[in-house]
């Protein structure tokens, strides 16, 4: 689930490093008669130039109000995000702690894609759309509109509006994100950044991760997010952009990492050379322990290191070294006197799997939650080293089922 939002083409505005937003349809502008269509004509060539790939049409765009971007957020977190699964997913991190018992999730969402909104593309209606009350002269401007025109050109050689729309396995939707909004993302940079040469210079591309981790702070609600929306939410710009600056580097030349050459989960993101090795997770069917039952997800290697941040305190979420995640799911069910979770991972070694039964599962096992209890196990899942956590109501009938 990383992160707890709809899969659209979205932006975060830090500063001079915007990223990419959400969309909404509309009539298209004559490319003759408005800043913004000269915007889109002149930055054109240099999208090409930076990702390789040229246009096999002309990108459509059109500019909406804020109110007209608002309606259209509402309307489209509903169709991707229906009272039951937005539930079930706020269920879910409620039950390992990620978020707090008392967070409206939707309202955040909401709040969060109205902040974030600058520039922003729509797969659906193949637009690119600018808020009317841009700039067209700002730099801002210029690096929204440049990011988005990736998108349109990707969605020349990609299925976007059906990759975005993958359910159930939200890790490996998130790499999916990760290369698209990390092409768009680096892209982006090496247009705006034309004398240096960030591919090769791993100071000054440091210096950019380090700007936009410091930059949280000056978007208000975004900066009050749990972590577990603010780091999913950075993921496929951040650790998506590095992931391309590597394949640019390790494939000179090459094609984009498109269809089947896209990574499979967060872990070949954070680290290429699993990737690189042909590192698949195991594809983990879905725990049965009764009736009513949940909603059924993947956290993959990202969120599992979130977690592990924020039972431990750290300050930071590290993802240098690789865990050992081979692979996990979780299913959610229902009771009269909760939501119950139960969650499998299967990890590459006997000692991977300690080190998180006695880390993050022994933390999780320590927290207290009024009415509940948690249980902690070690056990073979798909012929490997496994654990089962299970958060549960006391009195959940479910109990009584698991083996």
């Amino acid at each position: 689930m990383v992160p707890a939002l709809p899969r659209i083409l979205r932006g975060l505005g830090f500063a001079g490093l915007l990223l990419a937003a959400a969309a909404c349809r509309g009539r298209a502008q004559d490319a003759a008669a408005d800043p913004i269509a000269r915007l889109v004509d002149s930055l054109r060539p240099s999208v090409e130039r930076a990702t390789g790939l040229t246009f096999k049409r002309s990108p459509r765009f059109a500019t909406r109000s804020r109110a007209q971007v608002r309606a259209y957020l509402v309307a489209k977190i509903a169709q991707e995000l229906p009272p039951e699964r937005l539930a079930a997913m706020g269920d879910a991190y409620r039950l390992l702690g990620l978020i707090p018992d008392s967070l409206d999730l939707q309202q955040l969402l909401m709040s969060l894609y109205e902040e974030q909104v600058a520039g922003f593309y729509e797969p659906d209606s193949g637009m690119l759309f600018v808020l009317a009350e841009s700039d067209p002269n700002s730099p801002e401007l210029r690096f929204v509109v440049a990011h988005e025109l990736v998108h349109a050109l990707q969605h020349q050689y990609l299925p976007l509006d059906s990759i975005m729309k993958q359910r159930w396995n939200n890790d490996r939707l998130a790499a999916a994100q990760a290369v698209l909004e990390g092409q768009a993302t680096l892209a982006s940079i090496l247009m705006m950044m034309p004398g240096q040469d960030l591919l090769a210079d791993d100071t000054t591309w440091e210096l950019f991760r380090e700007q936009v981790s410091a930059a949280r702070g000056s978007m208000a609600v975004f900066a009050r997010a749990p972590r577990i929306i603010q780091e999913g939410l950075l993921f496929p710009y951040v650790s998506g952009a590095s992931f391309m600056r590597w394949w640019a580097r390790a494939h000179p030349g090459e094609s984009p990492p498109y269809g089947a050459a896209m990574p499979v989960s967060t872990e070949q993101v954070l680290h290429p050379a699993r990737y690189a090795a042909g590192d698949v997770p195991l594809e983990l069917p879905p725990a049965d322990s009764g009736a009513r039952l949940g909603e059924s997800d993947v956290l993959g290697e990202l969120e599992i290191r979130i977690l592990e941040a924020e039972l431990s305190g750290a300050e930071a979420v590290s993802t240098t070294v690789p865990i050992g995640w081979a692979g996990d799911r979780y299913r959610l069910y229902r009771s009269d006197a909760g939501p119950a979770l139960v969650w499998r991972t299967a990890w590459d070694d006997a000692r991977a799997a300690e080190r998180f039964r006695t880390g993050a599962g022994a933390r999780l096992a320590a927290r207290s939650r009024p009415g509940y209890r948690t249980e902690v196990t070690a056990l073979e899942v798909m012929g490997h080293p496994g654990v089962r956590v299970v958060v549960a109501p006391e009195r959940w009938k479910g109990w009584a089922g698991l083996n």
